[in-house]
């Protein structure tokens, strides 16, 4: 075995004692588990002593299949009717809430000496909450059926998409190129495309190969289709410049018309868990603590923007489509957070000189702080709102 191998294999030895430690802390102290997957990484970081993985990078690659693994077994559980109930307020109201939350982040910005062009980027950064964290705390808290967990999932895809049309026009701000314009165009004529197979592998092909699989009484066999629709989806779109996430909740969704989706989630329950728990140590791995106090400032406008100001735009933007002020305020709390896709937004701001190391570490650090303080609010907040409704508004 050559030394690189078994830096390897050290480094993974890490990250699951770290992620096994955190858990054990976060279960004991009755917090979510990411909570202590997330302090794990942090601890096994190489901006904190001790123990360091010696390549964040190889884990970041394998934390993706965390992400695609979870959106995926989310697929399963929803339905194509599910999301034609919150249609309207996710392809509406989901832009609606990014452009709110970057003009808010530009009027704050402005008021505390920030350029209009950075108050935008932040905006941009900050607008668009973490697949990964608001999956994982519904599924906790057995809410992704509930009437704001589906909004929340809705408007969650939506976002994917905005992300894949700011990363396109962000480095172009302030000189906006026709090139640009048609490369946003280009990927959401590729994301209708898409559809259109997706459509006839839904209900035609795979529920038959599902069956067929079934048949064979091999649990081996059904895991291994379940994982090659789920990683195949989501490298088709990421292919097409779409995120990763989008496609392997539409290989999720091909799976729930099956009879047999649910023995699929079942099979894949211990080996998503295994990998969600990779991906929350990486983001651990990839915050600098001493961001937290570097720019008090700076972090503390973010954190504000993110869990005040986010809440008032989702709160305000759900009611709008007609929605209980109960649901509308449980899908403004879930939505206040960022992380994954705020990473990549702000990677490319700071690449293309909008933005600072100040803004990107500001970002890495606010994260952590917005999904802490999430996983309390999203426990505690509902017992303070009234009753909940018991189901979704067909009519938006």
């Amino acid at each position: 075995m050559s030394a690189a191998e078994a830096l390897l294999f050290r480094d993974l030895a890490y990250v699951f004692a770290a992620a096994l430690l955190g858990g054990i802390l976060a279960h004991a102290a009755r917090q979510p588990l990411i909570l202590g997957y997330v302090v794990g990484g942090i601890v096994i970081g190489p901006f904190t002593p001790g123990p360091t993985v010696s390549d964040v990078h190889t884990f970041e690659l394998l934390a993706e299949i965390g992400v695609i693994l979870l959106v995926f077994s989310i697929g399963i559980e929803f339905s194509l009717r599910d999301l034609l109930r919150v249609k309207w307020v996710a392809i509406v109201g989901g832009p609606l809430g990014i452009v709110l939350s970057m003009l808010l982040a530009a009027g704050v910005g402005w008021l505390v000496g920030w350029s209009v062009l950075q108050g935008i980027v932040v905006g941009a950064v900050i607008s668009v909450a973490s697949t990964m964290v608001l999956a994982r705390l519904l599924i906790d808290r057995g809410e992704l059926q509930s009437p704001h967990g589906r909004v929340m999932i809705g408007i969650t895809l939506v976002e994917d998409l905005a992300v894949v049309v700011l990363t396109v026009l962000l480095p172009s701000l302030g000189s906006l190129e026709t090139s640009r314009l048609l490369a946003v165009g280009r990927a959401l004529l590729i994301a209708g495309v898409i559809l259109v197979p997706f459509t006839y592998l839904a209900f035609k092909v795979v529920p038959r190969v599902m069956t067929r699989v079934a048949r064979t009484g091999s649990e081996e066999l059904f895991l291994l289709v379940a994982l090659a629709i789920a990683l195949g989806t989501a490298a088709v779109t990421q292919a097409a410049g779409l995120s990763l996430a989008l496609g392997a909740f539409l290989g999720g969704l091909i799976i729930s018309q099956s009879d047999h989706a649910h023995d699929a989630l079942t099979r894949l329950l211990p080996v998503r868990d295994a990998f969600v728990a990779l991906f929350f140590v990486t983001v651990g791995t990839l915050i600098n603590p001493s961001a937290v106090v570097g720019s008090p400032g700076l972090l503390g406008t973010m954190v504000g923007l993110i869990v005040l100001g986010k809440f008032v735009i989702w709160t305000g933007v759900v009611r709008i489509f007609a929605y209980p002020l109960t649901t509308a305020a449980l899908v403004g709390v879930g939505l206040t957070q960022i992380g994954e896709f705020s990473f990549i937004l702000v990677q490319v701001a700071r690449n293309a000189g909008l933005v600072g190391d100040d803004v990107y570490n500001a970002t890495l650090a606010a994260s952590l702080l917005t999904i802490l303080i999430n996983a309390v609010l999203v426990r505690y907040v509902p017992e303070w709102l009234p009753a909940r409704p018991s189901a979704v508004r067909v009519t938006s």
